[in-house]
C-alpha cells in the first residue's frame, strides 16, 4: 500500500489550487518546513539514538555497534547497515509483517546519504582485518506519519551517530566515534509546476514528484533519490538544489 495515503478529489483540487497561489495547506510558505525538533538520546539502553519531530511526523532513529565479520570484498572496512520500521501505529496506510518497498526505499536513501558521504570513516572500524571489524546497525521507526519520513529519518540517524556512546569492549580503541560528516536531506516536492520543500501527508498525496538531496556542510550533494511519476527539468533541478543546500543547513543547526 501507497505510504502517501489518497485524498479526495475535492481536497485535491483544493491542495493543487492552493499551491497555484503560492500557499499551502498549512499556511506555510513554498520553501519552509515545519517546526523541527531534535532530541538526543531517549532511548537510555541504546548506544545511540534520537528523536526526530517534524511538524506531527515522528521518527526515533536507535544505534547500536556489533562484532562482525567484513563484507569478503571489503576486509578493510567496518560495516554500515541501515533498517527501517513503518510501525502500523504510525499511519493506517503501514501494515504489520515484512518491510515493504517504502521502507526499503526509506532505509535506502538514508545509508546512501551517510555511506556516500564517507560519513563514517569505516576503515576506522577494523579489529583484524577480514575478520572482525565493527558494525553499524541503524534502525529507524516511523512512530507517526504526516509526511516527510525520509528527511525526518536522516536527520534521526545523524544525530544518534552523533550522540553514540562508546562500547566497553576492549577491542574497541577509538577515543570517540569516528564520525566525520553531517550528511542531510532535504526532499523537494513538485506539485502542478511549483517546488516545495518538507511536504506534508496530504501534499505529498496529490504530488507529481519528490527529489530527495542530502548534502554534506560544503553544500555538495552525497545522494539523490527521485520519486513520483512526474519529471523535473534542469531548472527545476536547480532551484530544488538550492532549497536543499539552505534548508540543509538550516537543519544541520538543530543537531548542535
Amino acid at each position: 500500500m501507497d505510504m502517501y495515503g489518497i485524498v479526495s478529489s475535492v481536497k485535491r483540487d483544493y491542495i493543487v489550487d492552493l499551491v497555484r497561489q503560492g500557499k499551502r495547506v498549512d499556511t506555510r510558505m513554498l520553501d519552509q518546513f515545519r517546526e523541527v525538533s531534535v532530541e538526543v538520546s531517549p532511548i537510555k539502553s541504546a548506544q545511540g539514538s534520537a528523536l526526530v519531530k517534524v511538524g506531527k511526523t515522528q521518527v526515533l532513529a536507535g544505534v547500536k555497534l556489533e562484532h562482525a565479520e567484513p563484507f569478503s570484498d571489503r576486509p578493510d572496512s567496518g560495516v554500515l547497515i541501515v533498517n527501517a520500521e513503518l510501525l502500523p501505529l504510525a499511519s493506517p496506510t503501514f501494515e504489520p509483517g515484512r518491510p515493504d518497498e517504502n521502507a526499503i526505499e526509506l532505509a535506502r536513501v538514508v545509508d546512501r546519504g551517510i555511506r556516500e558521504s564517507e560519513a563514517i570513516d569505516l576503515e576506522k572500524l577494523v579489529i583484524k582485518s577480514g575478520e572482525d571489524v565493527w558494525a553499524v546497525f541503524i534502525d529507524i521507526y516511523a512512530l507517526d506519519h504526516d509526511g516527510n519520513l525520509i528527511d525526518a529519518s536522516a536527520l534521526a540517524a545523524i544525530a544518534a551517530l552523533l550522540n553514540v556512546k562508546l562500547p566497553e569492549d576492549e577491542a574497541w580503541t577509538l577515543s570517540e566515534f569516528p564520525l566525520q560528516k553531517k550528511p542531510v536531506a532535504v526532499t523537494v516536492a513538485k506539485i502542478n509546476g511549483k517546488l516545495m520543500v518538507d511536504p506534508c501527508l496530504d501534499e505529498e498525496s496529490v504530488m507529481d514528484a519528490r527529489i530527495t538531496m542530502a548534502t554534506i556542510e560544503d553544500g555538495s550533494i552525497c545522494a539523490m533519490q527521485k520519486g513520483g511519476i512526474g519529471h523535473f527539468s534542469r531548472e527545476e533541478l536547480e532551484q530544488a538544489y538550492e532549497l536543499a543546500r539552505v534548508k540543509a543547513a538550516e537543519l544541520r543547526a538543530k543537531l548542535g
